[in-house]
């Protein structure tokens, strides 16, 4: 079983490597508990939507050429594995990280933004509780925030910081919001022809 220290050493040495950009992943996810997922989940969802894929191994990246990776980092139990994660970040290829804890004292996103910066920190409340302490960030230490939950936008955001300087990404964002717009159209069309009793029978079908 691997302790935290093995895994600030692994963090390390990827740190070290000085790998080619395009087989390090260009997103980071972190968590500050497995019980968030169920809320950071649709991070994953969105980056996957647009053609990203999880990189489980630093050294053997997918044929994607845009990758995410993952990992429990928790600000109060482990505060030296976010250390290393925030002070790493860079050095590991990493182009922005989503961060997401709930509770009344969720740090790991302001505190890897400090400790990660220049590179954004897109911070995600898990709960409601959790929204201030997550953009409470003084002058000169910014940090992004999605609404509390809203993981899914959180994923979003981190690859419209992407498509600022690859062009496929920018592409698959237009072609998603594209694919939004047609189907608001086709709630709308059927609103107005079916009339609000047959738009009721269809979505009960």
């Amino acid at each position: 079983m691997p302790t935290v220290q093995d895994l600030i050493r692994r963090l390390e040495a990827e740190a070290e490597s000085d790998a080619d950009p395009e087989t390090t992943p260009d997103v980071g996810i972190i968590m500050g508990s497995d019980s968030d997922l169920p809320t950071m989940e649709g991070a994953f969802d969105a980056l996957e939507e647009l053609g990203f894929a999880e990189q489980t191994d630093f050294d053997e990246a997918p044929d994607a050429r845009f990758t995410y990776e993952s990992y429990v980092v928790s600000a109060h139990r482990t505060p030296e594995l976010m250390y290393a994660y925030g002070e790493t970040a860079g050095d590991r290829g990493l182009d922005v990280v989503i961060a997401g804890a709930g509770g009344k004292s969720a740090d790991l996103p302001n505190m890897t933004a400090s400790l990660a910066y220049p590179i954004p920190v897109i911070g995600v409340p898990v709960q409601e509780k959790s929204v201030d302490s997550v953009i409470g960030m003084p002058t000169g230490a910014p940090i992004v925030a999605v609404d509390a939950g809203k993981s899914f936008n959180a994923g979003l955001s981190a690859a419209q910081v992407l498509a600022r300087e690859h062009d496929a990404i920018e592409e698959r964002l237009i072609a998603y919001h594209e694919d939004l717009k047609g189907g608001v159209a086709d709630v709308s069309a059927d609103l107005h022809d079916l009339g609000i009793d047959g738009f009721r029978a269809r979505d009960e079908e």
